[in-house]
């Protein structure tokens, strides 16, 4: 598969000092929509080009399928709710069962493998 590339919008340059500092084009930074203490984001490709972005929250990380399933299952139960029952008892216990030996991390990183 030959490497997606990207036509560039808008060039812009800046200096760095000494102490390894810049200052961010007032261009890119409109277009970019960031205002002072805003977090910003380099990530370096395999091609050794560096991309700047805005730093987004987790949650504008999350997958939005997530957000439309969790929507659908409150519309769901609120438009039905003699649907809604608990866990039974046995399915709880097969639950715990699963996952009684698995240790959950949820900060960790995932590995190459797992992406």
């Amino acid at each position: 598969m030959a490497p997606q590339t990207h036509k560039p919008i808008m060039f812009a340059e800046s200096t760095l000092t000494r102490r390894g500092q810049t200052t961010i084009p007032s261009e890119i930074r409109k277009a970019l929509a960031l205002d002072a203490h805003d977090k910003i984001r380099f990530t370096v490709q395999a091609d050794h080009t560096v991309v700047l972005s805005r730093a987004t929250t987790d949650e504008e990380h999350e997958d939005p399928m997530i957000g439309h399933f969790l929507d659908f299952l409150e519309r769901h139960a609120q438009e039905h709710p003699e649907g809604v029952e608990a866990v039974r008892a046995q399915h709880a216990e097969r639950i715990r069962g699963l996952v009684e030996d698995v240790d959950v991390t949820l900060d960790a990183p995932l590995d190459d493998a797992d992406e």
